[in-house]
């Protein structure tokens, strides 16, 4: 019968490196989807011609908090550098400006 000598630490870091990585790809998946439903509100009205500028900018001000959760996120795990995240998301500047501001909370009925 084998038996692992391993010290708990060594399990504990285990768990806790995998939480990371896995609170990582969430962040990341939140990120993406705020930006897709950013861009797919840019291309539908930039078809019909119309701008509904309260929407977009809900939409902006909810892809920078995405974006200011993740970037938090890796820096808690060691990654610093967010220039990264800028080019490999393509993040727009005014998502950029945007990230850290936490967004008014919905006003029931208001869309």
């Amino acid at each position: 019968m084998s038996r692992d000598l391993r010290p708990p630490v060594d399990f504990l870091h285990y768990e806790i490196v995998q939480e990371q990585a896995s609170a990582l790809g969430r962040m990341g998946r939140t990120l993406e989807q705020a930006l897709a439903r950013l861009r797919e509100f840019d291309t539908a009205h930039a078809a019909t011609g119309t701008a509904a500028s309260t929407a977009r900018r809900r939409l902006v001000m909810e892809a920078g908090h995405a974006l200011w959760m993740f970037v938090v996120q890796r820096e808690a795990t060691g990654l610093r550098d967010s220039r990264h995240i800028m080019r490999t998301y393509n993040v727009p500047g005014e998502v950029q400006l945007c990230m850290g501001l936490i967004p008014a909370p919905s006003k029931p009925g208001a869309k």
